[in-house]
């Protein structure tokens, strides 16, 4: 599966639009990762804790992402672009989406 942020795959035509997919995932702190991540906080630098979990996030988000356009037929997902917004006070949403086509063979 071909994935791009731009519009249109390079070397390549586009035969046919088979919509909008997404993926997304909810993550919650863990109550001690939120605790060191608040130490750390105090002192400052990167918290890899959530670095770590946000980056994970991504992934299961851009996977579930592909897997539906991969229902849909298509051979690329194009105009990808994630987000990310608060659910509730702890957890947030990460959410992947783009636009699913076939490629002219």
């Amino acid at each position: 599966m071909i994935v791009t942020t731009t519009d249109y795959v390079p070397k390549h035509e586009l035969s046919e639009i088979l919509g909008i997919v997404t993926g997304n995932t909810v993550r919650a702190k863990h109550i001690g990762k939120d605790i060191l991540a608040g130490l750390k906080n105090i002192v400052g630098g990167e918290l890899q804790e959530y670095t770590d979990m946000l980056s994970d996030a991504r992934k299961e988000a851009l996977n579930r992402m592909i897997n539906e356009a991969k229902k849909l037929g298509a051979d690329a997902i194009i105009n990808v672009r994630f987000t990310t917004s608060q659910t509730m006070a702890g957890a947030a949403e990460l959410l992947a989406y783009g636009t699913a086509v076939k490629l002219k063979k």
